[in-house]
């Protein structure tokens, strides 16, 4: 981790217009308008946050990994960084960040996946891209967009450590958060973010323990 990427924000929570709590495992969707400004906050500490971001008028533009990438010759995200769409748009820039990495490269967690990397017997666990997948199929602004599962691209996982070897694999290791940490992000565009905090119990991404984080948004 590169601490010179670390970078605090002067706003303050009883400012925000929006300061809601998602629960360990559970899925979150908001709108967040042009010029806002968003912050997730790793409230326990080494909870891994699987995230998108679309257009919020035109759902067939969303958060690309690959764009986000190879713009910026980076794979971890931190402050400074910009998070471009699948047209090549900035649809938000990093502006603050106390964690110093986030992931591009890890992914969601599926059903398929636990059962190839931990078992056949963890098929049965919530994952997600379940969570992703209820959110698509039941919350209100998502249906508005017309999404579907087809519109799953490769999300961030914020707060997540996965380093990559010298032989261009990638490991799932402790996480480098800490209780309080935060990433707060303008957005550049009008976005919906989607939110899977994530229920893995297998890796080390979340310290085998779940927890819940805040999400805030100013004007």
């Amino acid at each position: 981790m590169n601490t010179s990427y670390l970078h605090t924000s002067l706003l303050d929570p009883k400012h925000a217009v929006i300061d809601e709590i998602c629960a360990a495992g559970e899925s979150w969707v908001k709108q967040v308008k042009q010029g806002q400004t968003f912050r997730i906050v790793d409230l326990e500490g080494n909870q891994a946050v699987d995230t998108l971001f679309y257009n919020a008028h035109n759902a067939q533009e969303r958060y690309s990994a690959t764009d986000t990438i190879s713009r910026q010759n980076k794979v971890y995200l931190s402050t400074g960084s910009k998070l471009y769409s699948n047209l090549g748009h900035v649809m938000l820039s990093v502006i603050a960040d106390t964690c110093g990495q986030h992931d591009t490269l890890g992914g969601a967690c599926s059903a398929e996946s636990n059962t190839v990397r931990y078992g056949l017997e963890k098929l049965p666990m919530h994952s997600c891209r379940d969570n992703f997948l209820h959110a698509l199929a039941h919350d209100p602004l998502c249906q508005q967009l017309g999404m579907s599962k087809r519109d799953l691209p490769s999300n961030i996982n914020f707060f997540m450590n996965v380093p990559v070897t010298e032989a261009g694999g990638l490991e799932f290791a402790d996480g480098v958060s800490a209780p309080g940490k935060y990433v707060e992000m303008r957005a550049e565009m009008d976005v919906v973010v989607l939110i899977s905090n994530c229920p893995q119990l297998n890796n080390p991404c979340n310290a085998y323990n779940p927890t819940p984080i805040q999400l805030l948004i100013w004007d």
